[in-house]
């Protein structure tokens, strides 16, 4: 399976009602709103999220008071990670995971709002005395545009105005060479993403390029932790021309299966729900919106090599089937290619429990492997696992019934 790429803009289904038809710019609006956020608390700008109070002890109340988001996707992130947080704000999240992740971790800020950066990075040194450790840093970038660093296409900016239409050019061939040899954030250079209540301040056209940008910058095998506002059925058209809505995290909000979707058709797969609130935070016009927090991985795209392996799907459900189709009957051996079979009986992978591996008596060697064809479900016979000629007897084992009385 090759990985995705990145899709042009096609318009989705709310963006007829998308702002700029009604008069006027969502990522302005936004950025105006979140400014004044980082110069004075302001309490309605989205719901009110708990943390694990152990890391918010060295927090100055400067950072704590202005965070706004609507989960906690620090939770799911551990030590020795590298880490990018989208729509950094003003660093709360960020301070969290320097503190998880440790010394030999690393924490990428990613915010387009200048007043919020300021916060963040003006306790950068006290923090990382309080800490014990340096491992964060704030990088000015939209989180739908990865490659771009911002700060560096400004300070090309300054001694290259722009007055005419080749200038003009000329600037969009630096920020072409910046995303090229200058990322903000490298391709497959991040093992955890997490954002907290931010992908829905993203204009409608651009949120499949944003979910391309996720998947660019994580390493394969890497994972998504994102906490957003869902709605259950499409905004109104009110809705969607309110300012005060969009920059408030309502306008924007995905649909939940949209939300799930969109991992999907960006190339991620064991996209789960870890969270979903059941009480909505807003209703408006009778759409329920409310906070849910998404796990989804990076990792199955490659080919699919035969080395006879199979799976046992343990239950409870009669089968069940994954992304890409494939269908598990509960305790049944399927055969599996070798890149799905590491990925069913990953531990640390979102199969974990759920299937139980099933390994050749005689291991075929990766290089031997013949292709295999993922796009059909079959049943592994036992044969193809022991061999053809397998015909051994033995004695039972002393510990089969380890603490009972079974025999």
């Amino acid at each position: 399976m090759n990985k995705p790429v990145a899709e042009s803009a096609a318009p989705d289904a709310a963006a007829c009602c998308e702002p700029s038809a009604v008069g006027y710019d969502v990522e302005q609006t936004v950025k105006q709103r979140y400014a004044a956020g980082a110069r004075q608390q302001e309490a309605a700008l989205c719901c009110p999220t708990s943390y694990d109070p152990r890391y918010l002890e060295v927090l100055p109340h400067e950072i704590i008071e202005k965070d706004y988001g609507c989960g906690d996707p620090s939770a799911y992130v551990d030590e020795g990670e590298h880490v990018l947080d989208l729509g950094s704000g003003a660093g709360k999240v960020c301070y969290i995971l320097s503190q998880k992740v440790g010394a030999s971790g690393r924490v990428i800020g990613v915010d387009f709002n200048d007043a919020m950066l300021e916060v963040a990075r003006r306790h950068q040194d006290d923090l990382a005395g309080r800490i014990g450790w340096a491992n964060t840093s704030f990088r000015k970038g939209r989180i739908q545009d990865l490659g771009l660093d911002l700060d560096a296409a400004q300070c090309w900016l300054d001694g290259h105005p722009v007055q005419t239409i080749e200038d003009a050019a000329a600037f969009d061939a630096e920020c072409d060479r910046l995303r090229r040899d200058q990322p903000l954030v490298a391709d497959e250079s991040v093992d955890v993403i997490v954002s907290n209540c931010v992908l829905n301040l993203v204009k409608t056209q651009q949120k499949r390029q944003l979910f391309a940008e996720m998947f660019r910058v994580l390493k394969v095998g890497g994972r998504c932790v994102i906490s957003d506002i869902v709605c259950d059925e499409p905004p109104t058209e009110r809705i969607m021309s309110d300012p005060d809505l969009w920059s408030g995290c309502i306008s924007g909000a995905f649909q939940e299966s949209e939300f799930l979707k969109m991992f999907e058709d960006a190339g991620f797969f064991g996209v789960e729900i870890l969270k979903r609130e059941a009480e909505p935070w807003q209703t408006i016009d009778g759409v329920e919106f409310r906070s849910m927090t998404v796990r989804a991985y990076k990792g199955k795209q490659g080919p699919c090599v035969e080395r006879n392996q199979a799976v046992v799907y343990l239950g409870p459900w009669s089968r069940v089937y994954d992304d890409d189709g494939h269908v598990f009957h509960r305790g049944e051996r399927m055969a599996v290619c070798d890149k799905t079979f590491r990925i069913m009986t990953n531990s640390h992978g979102p199969y974990a429990g759920q299937l139980a591996p099933v390994e050749p008596l005689t291991p075929v060697a990766p290089e031997d492997g013949k292709p295999f064809d993922c796009k059909r479900s079959v049943k592994r016979h036992p044969r193809e696992t022991k061999g053809a000629d397998y015909d051994a007897t033995t004695e039972a084992g002393d510990d089969c019934c380890l603490g009972g009385d079974c025999c």
